[in-house]
């Protein structure tokens, strides 16, 4: 469906010629300020601050895979995408999807902190009427480009942007977080044949790979080694990383842009629960919030000693 201002295709929506002077005007360094990986490493302290804040007034959440994915967010949202917090619907903005959706509260800390929002506004996470729900809601928060938390269906969304990047020869990279619980799920390896299928190169998954699920250890449940080998028999550009290394993320997004003809898969090893100890591999805290003591240990030792 097209007319002279909306262009419809794969379910994505875009109100494209009211957009064209402003985009003229935008650079990208004016966009976002490209941070060092001392910067970044700050930004991911504070944004795991402020999941252990949001979660603990919540009283409820999920602190283990929200801090296992922040080092991630920390860099794609302060310096590998192009986006504009003052213009969230910016056509030519690269794309996030959290397909992991319970883990939001990473993506929130991540928003407030870029501007999308006052940082105040992440104690609302869960309340009656806040735009912050335990999973994802793009109708109701800029910067939020899916409804998400329904597991295995992020990366088909995320296959529909890219080929809307394609047909409308639009300049922007699709993101996808997945869980590896989540790839238990049979849609998540159909997505995978028709992207390289279709060798979506402007497509780039994210597989934070803490080793646990909801209910044990991926290995127990369902244990999906060799990851690195599937990925890489359906067609994807492989590269391993250790998802808490920050120049080790750099890079791995810098080999990614460089792909050609092939979706890329990022396999992040990471730790659920990174930055709090007694979180750290535990999955008790996979769907448990801190109380007030556990809060408190748990800021200081992300660097914020508190009296509650």
């Amino acid at each position: 469906m097209r007319n002279s201002n909306i262009v419809f295709c794969e379910g994505l929506l875009y109100h494209t010629p009211s957009f064209s002077t402003r985009n003229t005007a935008l650079k990208q360094s004016e966009i976002m300020k490209k941070l060092s990986i001392l910067e970044i490493e700050e930004k991911a302290l504070h944004m795991r601050r402020e999941i252990i804040r949001m979660i603990h007034k919540a009283k409820s959440g999920h602190p283990g895979s929200s801090l296992s994915a922040a080092d991630i967010l920390a860099v794609l949202f302060f310096h590998e995408m192009k986006h504009d917090p003052s213009y969230p619907e910016w056509p030519d903005r690269d794309r996030f999807i959290f397909s992991k959706g319970h883990g939001v509260p990473a993506l929130y800390a991540a928003l407030a902190l870029n501007g999308y929002f006052p940082i105040r506004e992440l104690l609302t996470l869960r309340q009656i009427n806040s735009r912050l729900q335990g999973h994802p809601d793009r109708r109701a928060l800029p910067g939020v480009e899916a409804s998400t938390g329904s597991l295995g269906q992020g990366l088909s969304i995320g296959i529909g942007h890219a080929l809307a990047h394609r047909l409308l020869t639009k300049k922007f990279r699709t993101y996808v977080m997945l869980g590896d619980g989540e790839c238990n799920e049979g849609q998540v390896w159909e997505a995978a044949m028709f992207a390289s299928f279709h060798k979506l190169d402007s497509l780039c998954a994210i597989l934070d790979y803490n080793k646990f699920q909801l209910d044990n250890s991926v290995k127990v449940v369902l244990d999906m080694h060799p990851m690195e080998e599937k990925w890489r028999a359906f067609g994807w550009a492989v590269r391993e990383i250790n998802g808490h290394n920050i120049g080790e993320i750099l890079g791995a997004f810098e080999w990614a842009r460089a792909v050609n003809n092939q979706p890329q898969m990022i396999i992040a090893h990471t730790i659920k629960g990174k930055g709090v100890s007694f979180m750290e591999h535990n999955n008790h805290f996979h769907g448990v919030a801190p109380n007030d003591a556990e809060m408190k240990t748990a800021l200081a030792e992300l660097g914020e000693p508190v009296n509650i």
